[in-house]
């Protein structure tokens, strides 16, 4: 298994274990303890303020049963691929391979042509969405913003997994590039909700009258990124 150093932690156990694992402090500050991170898909020990690494190599062995068990249920990602059908702002696409064309991507009559060799079809699709979500994302928000009289400095495409949006003090916007997969009523009220924050940098109720200002329908799309959220982060 290969063993790289994950950034964040107390201390590196990975080796010692035999696979990726993530060593940050308990929030109790007393307890050691073992679990999945939901998200990243990784192991991550949570460990006394002075728990030594030998310690820690010796909980994770005592519980490797438990962890090859756990990880062994986490379905693997997702990876574009030919003939595959999914949402893309909000519109259902098929993607298919066209190895002889050299156009790069692109979209018609709800096809998503990929051309190239299959090696690179699912960062070439990967791209093209990162691509056409930051133009889409900035234009919807500058919408927005123009409706509660408020600029937009920018909108970036990152690639997060702690959250699907953000937005900064100086009116810079980020969207998660997964955002792009989920249903429309979804877009829809991630934009109002990061819009929102530019002149609302809280969760008050005058922020959330804002958020139902700029988009009535708004409960409808968090309550299916809520519950449904976690299913993006299948995609690699």
């Amino acid at each position: 298994m290969k063993i790289t150093l994950l950034t964040g932690q107390i201390y590196d156990i990975s080796e010692a274990v035999g696979m990726n694992i993530k060593v940050i402090p308990s929030r109790s500050g007393r307890k050691i303890s073992l679990r999945i991170d939901a998200k990243e898909h990784i192991p991550v020990l949570s460990v006394p303020r002075f728990c030594s690494r030998k310690r820690a190599i010796s909980f994770v062995n005592e519980n490797m049963d438990w962890l090859i068990e756990n990880l062994s249920k986490i379905p693997p990602q997702k990876q574009f691929s030919d003939g595959m059908r999914l949402l893309l702002f909000g519109e259902e696409v098929t993607i298919k391979h066209s190895p002889q064309q050299k156009r790069g991507t692109w979209l018609e009559n709800n096809v998503l042509y990929v051309s190239g060799s299959a090696e690179f079809l699912h960062r070439r699709v990967k791209d093209y969405i990162k691509k056409t979500a930051a133009q889409k994302f900035y234009t919807q928000s500058g919408i927005l913003a123009e409706r509660i009289g408020q600029k937009l400095n920018g909108v970036s495409i990152k690639d997060t997994k702690s959250r699907w949006g953000s937005c900064s003090t100086l009116h810079h916007i980020n969207y998660s590039w997964r955002i792009a997969l989920a249903p429309r009523e979804v877009i829809n009220y991630l934009m109002a909700h990061e819009v929102a924050h530019l002149k609302h940098q809280n969760h008050s109720a005058a922020f959330w009258n804002c958020v139902a200002e700029l988009n009535a329908d708004w409960q409808s799309g968090y309550n299916w990124l809520k519950q449904n959220g976690k299913t993006l982060y299948e995609f690699a």
